[in-house]
């Protein structure tokens, strides 16, 4: 738990409306912090020191809260908001998670390579960029790499089919589509001739 990333925020007296944009005149980012164990511990923290965690950690990868007085706890990004036109933050939860506990988690999808089917004709149709995994905190991938490059027309990729790491499983209910290769037009009556 060591090598985790560290954000230091303290505790912050004044709730509400005024008092959240009084910390924010003082470049400082109001928060919430949800404990593993169900406490709320309202928070303020450094508006770079947030945006330097947040682009090296992102949603996916947890990362050590040490708050003033109170110690340290791992923890994920669980809600941002932000400023629509400077795109700054304005309100960001911690969520504390158990490090032994599986936590279920959006994550995004990256695809590498060019399906073959493209190559004929063929139309690459996304139905998916993020699904849900569940594993412990620290197994949790930033992101999941579907390789295209051995798809042809008329072949899909399901969550099923997804090549996960171990410790890590999809979330789902219904195996559903990720990716597909389909005939533009028509790409039916083609198949059914």
């Amino acid at each position: 738990m060591s090598d985790l990333k560290v954000l230091s925020v303290q505790k912050r007296a004044g709730l509400g409306k005024g008092a959240n944009r009084r910390t924010r005149q003082e470049e400082l980012v109001p928060g919430v912090f949800y404990t593993a164990k169900g406490e709320n511990i309202p928070v303020q923290m450094s508006a770079r020191a947030l945006t330097k965690i947040f682009s090296q950690v992102g949603r996916t990868t947890v990362f050590n809260l040490e708050i003033e007085g109170e110690g340290t706890h791992p923890v994920l990004i669980w809600q941002t908001q932000r400023d629509p036109i400077k795109s700054n933050f304005t309100h960001i939860d911690f969520y504390g998670v158990d490090l032994d506990k599986p936590v279920k988690i959006t994550v995004p999808v990256e695809f590498s390579g060019v399906a073959r089917g493209t190559k004929v004709g063929g139309k690459l149709e996304t139905y998916r960029e993020q699904i849900q995994l569940m594993a412990k905190p620290l197994d949790m991938p930033a992101k999941v790499t579907i390789d295209i490059s051995g798809m042809d027309v008329g072949t899909t990729i399901q969550i099923a089919d997804v090549q996960l790491p171990e410790g890590v499983k999809a979330a789902y209910d219904n195996n559903y589509a990720i990716i597909s290769v389909l005939m533009p037009g028509g790409g039916d009556d083609a198949a059914a001739e």
